[in-house]
């Protein structure tokens, strides 16, 4: 196994006059969302496909260099299927502990360790991964988090492979790669059919959009947003006084290995890439995660500011990323020698995009329902459950008041429905949650289940034979989930307790 490459899935060939090209649910975009979408519907009996423009299954867990599952309520379900495979695999999955952290050092340490520090620890178990809620801030919050924060590292390569495999054993799921969706015909309040990058045509009962930044909504004139809403939309005390363009930062990962026997060494600098940081202040802290083979991944927090990507463009934007982490990669190496033993192997071929267009749909998850919490939320709709902290990742988004959460909370199907279209869902960060929410509601596990929900409403509405999303009962949707292990309460029930229990099962 090549450290830190994507899966390479076969292309698929055009769709010939003579294959399906009618299908219960069409997924399109195959990261977290679309995957767990993609899978749960097939699971179920639907007839799924599953369409993405890259070569490979996985999106910013996998090209995008985040390798690593953070801490968190509500990853179970999916999630919990994938790591029991993947844990299978030699040192393709383990968990996680909290090594050094520069907030816990004191002033006789001096330079500080840049950033935070997560390695391996062999006695965790899953369910040790399963809870953040609840942290002091940040310098007090040692003790805290060596106890309950404990994260899911694994290699982009395994985890896209079983992704594949997984979706292929259910015999229900047809996946296109590399393809895009180009067009899409629409009758009223009823998506129809998309038209392929191959002139192709697919036609579905119900369909998912998963794409990064909702393409498939934005192309049908869903309505959208894009940036910080003002205080004054929804109330929320760490909103702005005046809607803004600023963006959740943007990260490029790199991944750093042992040299072996090589005598330690400083990487050569380029001669067009400054040594002084000339985006910010300083260098960025970075989170220094170690990977199940001793490598370690480096997520600069962050590389770029998330409006700045979007003036960029992608391309430039990853050409520039590119040179900003050359000079981070040597401020490390040159101020701390430790990092002299290790040299540069793998850079993400994704950015990091924590942050882009959002859903304006029927309902909107606000800082609101991340105080509130599943004590004081009423919706008889959640169908995912979250506790990541309210988390911008660079200082250009100007919010105050973000941090940690004091219980978790739930996520309503109808943030999965546009107001535009009754058999559209929207299974991705681009779901409608406000700025602030979703900068909480954003990690790959809580994504995961989106799409759990999404393709198992679609294939309950198909067996029923319902045409639109919001004619499935919630209780039905809830109950079908539950009985997926999902979890949709807390305390966590005990029988879900023992089911994770059988992590090696």
């Amino acid at each position: 196994m090549k450290p830190g490459t994507a899966t390479q899935i076969a292309t698929t060939p055009p769709l010939q006059t003579d294959a399906p090209t009618n299908f219960d649910l069409a997924v399109v975009g195959a990261g977290s969302g679309g995957f767990g979408a993609a899978l749960a519907a097939a699971r179920l009996g639907a007839r799924v496909v599953l369409i993405e423009k890259s070569d490979s299954l996985g999106g910013n867990a996998a090209r995008g260099g985040v390798n690593n599952w953070e801490p968190g309520v509500g990853g179970t379900g999916i999630p919990f299927d994938l790591y029991k495979r993947l844990k299978r695999i030699p040192q393709a999955i383990a968990i996680y502990k909290f090594g050094r952290h520069y907030a816990w050092q004191g002033p006789e340490v001096n330079p500080k360790f840049p950033g935070g520090e997560q390695v391996i620890d062999p006695d965790a178990r899953y369910l040790d991964t399963l809870r953040r809620f609840g942290a002091p801030p940040l310098p007090q919050a040692e003790a805290f988090r060596r106890a309950h924060w404990h994260g899911v590292p694994y290699e982009p390569e395994p985890y896209a492979a079983e992704m594949e495999r997984m979706l292929a054993e259910t015999g229900r799921c047809t996946v296109l790669t590399p393809r895009a969706f180009t067009g899409a015909q629409a009758r009223g309040r009823r998506l129809e059919s998309l038209t392929l990058d191959d002139g192709s045509t697919v036609t579905a009962r119900y369909f998912v959009d998963a794409t990064a930044d909702i393409h498939l909504a934005r192309h049908l004139g869903c309505r959208t947003t894009l940036g910080q809403e003002p205080r004054t939309r929804y109330g929320e005390p760490s909103a702005p006084r005046e809607p803004n363009d600023r963006l959740n930062g943007t990260t490029l990962i790199y991944r750093i290995s042992r040299r072996d026997k090589a005598a330690p060494a400083i990487d050569p600098l380029p001669a067009d890439i400054p040594s002084r940081c000339w985006w910010a202040d300083s260098f960025p802290h970075a989170a220094c995660t170690q990977y199940p083979n001793g490598d370690y991944n480096i997520n600069a927090l962050p590389v770029m500011a998330g409006r700045e990507t979007a003036s960029l463009g992608y391309l430039p934007a990853y050409a520039e990323c590119r040179r900003r982490i050359v000079a981070h990669w040597h401020h490390l190496q040159s101020v701390f020698p430790e990092f002299q033993a290790y040299r540069v192997v793998w850079v993400a071929p994704g950015l990091g995009v924590r942050e882009g267009p959002r859903l304006i749909g029927r309902y909107v998850l606000t800082e609101h329902d991340l105080i509130a919490g599943l004590s004081g939320q009423t919706h008889d709709d959640l169908v995912t459950i979250a506790d990541h902290a309210r988390d911008t990742h660079g200082a250009d988004t100007g919010r105050a008041g973000t941090g940690e959460l004091t219980q978790p909370y739930g996520v309503p199907f109808r943030c999965l429905l546009p107001s535009e279209f009754d058999n559209l869902a929207v299974a991705c960060r681009g779901a409608s949650f406000s700025s602030v929410a979703a900068s909480s509601c954003r990690l790959s596990r809580t994504m995961m289940q989106l799409g759990q929900a999404a393709g198992t409403a679609a294939a309950l509405a198909t067996q029923q034979g319902l045409d639109r999303f919001d004619a499935l009962p919630s209780a039905d949707l809830r109950a079908s989930l539950k009985a997926q292990h999902v979890e949709l309460s807390w305390p966590r029930p005990p029988e879900l307790v023992a089911y994770l229990h059988h992590e090696d099962a």
